[in-house]
């Protein structure tokens, strides 16, 4: 792990650059602190925590049927299957037996069920250190019809 003299003085150095370009306006998480930052979580949470992994969850930003999860960082076993991690969030987010759930890793794929949280990790894993996943509903079995829609 880098030392934090040297991050505070590289993140001083950003912090002015990025408060003039922006605005200071509220972005997506990844992007709400530093790289350097976000490395050294990474590496703080795996010092403490060896045999987990670190994993952000975010809703889909398009995303109306689900609510917001309370809590976006998770520290997942490597052994633990992406089916499982999947049962846990219905689980917290309380889904009805009518709506799926869908997992995208790193915001642009669908992993398999059954492959472990640490194989998904080596392969998807960002370059702060942390996977990104992000989650999407989709209505099944007797969405609601537009009454306006001509019949076929």
């Amino acid at each position: 792990c880098p030392s934090s003299k040297e991050n505070a003085l590289v993140r001083l150095k950003k912090t002015s650059l990025i408060a003039t370009a922006t605005g200071f306006r509220s972005v997506k998480y990844p992007f709400s602190l530093y790289l350097e930052t976000r490395k050294d979580e990474v590496c703080s949470i795996r010092s403490k925590f060896p045999n987990k992994l670190p994993v952000i969850v975010e809703r889909y930003i398009r995303e109306k049927a689900l609510p917001l999860l309370d809590k976006t960082k998770f520290l997942v076993p490597f052994e633990l299957t992406l089916g499982q991690f999947l049962c846990l969030l219905r689980n917290k987010i309380a889904l009805d037996s009518t709506q799926a759930l869908f997992l995208l890793v790193a915001e642009k794929s669908m992993s398999c069920m059954s492959s472990s949280m640490g194989e998904v990790y080596s392969h998807h894993s960002d370059t702060d250190g942390f996977l990104y996943i992000t989650y999407a509903s989709q209505d099944m079995f007797g969405a609601p019809q537009h009454a306006a829609r001509p019949p076929c």
